[in-house]
């Protein structure tokens, strides 16, 4: 099965529902031209500048008996239970990262992506440029945004407080709302979505700038809440999945083939390239305790860099106990020290003892 993207987040959109570890068999091939890409689609309008309510009605995800084993691509701890979302508009919830529970969604859309502004506000994002809200926690989710005609995923969401917020993804799709998602707009063409990359991620800085990654080495930065932006000279020139802030204006970032990079100063540059000792695509990212830090990705690929400099794999296992090879997509602490992860094989908790 050969697809013609190279980023992961490109590739969900070119076969929404295969599991993860088929799309990302063709990481290495370049990405098509947006021209030629949205061409496919016979008779595609051409996109409103402004994001547009829902026009045709979708369908709504269908409840599954097993969807905690059905891939997922992320998940958050919203303060009072967690949230994860995939395939097929899943969104599962659970009170201690143990039981889970899969709720109604308005889509059966590939869900890539959730945030929460406080415990209650949330949104989740995902294909057919879809944006899901809920503010009850996750227990209830209703449709902001669904256009799918437009032929540009969303892949990450975040949101400043729960009115003020930014959804980014395929061609430089960017969409902002300032009250809390009643309506999107989308953000005029700026130096990060001017050449129409996909846009994979986002973070926020420790000094409250934004920052977002992506295709062919994307990296811009945002001192205005999204209003506006600023390229920045990054050093990779292929696809990037992931960015957590480091320090006050610092970050440390992943890709394709392994490759991590470490900067103190975004905007100033000097980008010390990381060890990290396997040629695996990383697509998360997160903070664990005792300043160290967490990249997953595929081939069940888990990464730990500790505070001094040093990497290390931890290796899993699947429910059998043999070595897993399921693309992993995401991971989250838990405070009693376990981690989450979510990928292929839906959501896994791995013991303390493994950190």
């Amino acid at each position: 099965m050969r697809l013609p993207n190279a980023s992961l987040s490109a590739l969900l959109l070119a076969c929404a529902l295969a599991p993860l570890s088929l799309l990302v068999r063709a990481q290495d091939e370049p990405a098509a031209e947006p021209a030629a890409a949205e061409a496919v689609a016979e008779g595609e309008a051409a996109a409103s500048p402004e994001a547009a309510a829902p026009a045709v009605t979708p369908r709504a995800s269908e409840m599954a008996v097993r969807a905690v084993n059905n891939p997922l691509l992320k998940v958050v701890s919203t303060g009072k239970r967690f949230v994860a979302v995939g395939a097929r508009g899943h969104i599962l919830v659970s009170a201690d990262a143990k039981d889970w529970k899969q709720v109604a969604a308005p889509v059966d859309a590939l869900l890539t992506s959730v945030t929460f502004a406080d415990a209650e506000h949330g949104w989740a994002v995902g294909h057919d440029a879809s944006i899901l809200a809920t503010t009850d926690g996750g227990s209830t989710w209703t449709l902001q945004n669904f256009q799918p005609d437009l032929g540009k995923p969303l892949f990450d969401v975040l949101f400043f407080d729960p009115q003020n917020g930014l959804a980014v993804g395929a061609y430089g799709l960017m969409l902002a709302t300032h009250d809390g998602g009643a309506s999107w707009a989308q953000v005029a063409a700026n130096a990060v979505t001017g050449e129409e990359r996909h846009i994979n991620a986002m973070a926020r800085l420790g000094d409250g700038s934004l920052m977002v990654v992506g295709e062919a080495g994307l990296i811009g930065v945002s001192r205005d809440r999204g209003e506006t932006w600023t390229k920045v000279a990054g050093p990779y020139e292929s696809s990037l999945f992931c960015v957590i802030a480091a320090g006050n204006k610092g970050a440390l970032i992943g890709g394709l083939r392994g490759n991590s990079f470490f900067t103190a100063d975004v905007e100033g540059g000097h980008w010390k390239k990381i060890d990290t000792g396997t040629d695996q695509s990383l697509f998360g990212i997160a903070a664990l305790p005792g300043d160290r830090i967490a990249m997953v990705g595929l081939n069940a690929t888990l990464l730990i860099f500790d505070a001094a400099g040093k990497t290390r794999q931890v290796p899993i296992s699947d429910r059998s106990g043999n070595k897993q090879t399921d693309t992993l997509s995401w991971l989250l602490p838990t405070r009693d020290g376990s981690v989450l992860l979510v990928g292929d094989a839906g959501v896994q908790r791995l013991d303390a003892a493994k950190f």
